[in-house]
């Protein structure tokens, strides 16, 4: 098991992984259609996405977090 201390980081990898997936695959069928070489053009261009999403989800999640806390009412 992971130590719990890595959770944040953990779900910010799990987070940015699905999230990079489906969008980066979403605009690859929708540009490149599902022609031979979708999966590979998918994968490119996943990676490429997930790359970037990781870091950013890392920052921008607790930011996030308090965002909606002003945002939704107290108990």
């Amino acid at each position: 098991m992971i130590p719990k201390r890595f959770e944040p980081m953990l779900f910010g990898l799990v987070l940015s992984g699905s999230m990079s997936a489906a969008v980066s695959g979403v605009s690859t069928a929708v540009t490149r259609g599902f022609a031979p070489g979708f999966a590979g053009a998918w994968g490119m261009a996943w990676i490429s996405a997930w790359l970037l999403a990781f870091p950013v989800v890392l920052v921008l999640a607790p930011v996030t977090r308090k965002v909606v806390r002003l945002l939704v009412e107290p108990r």
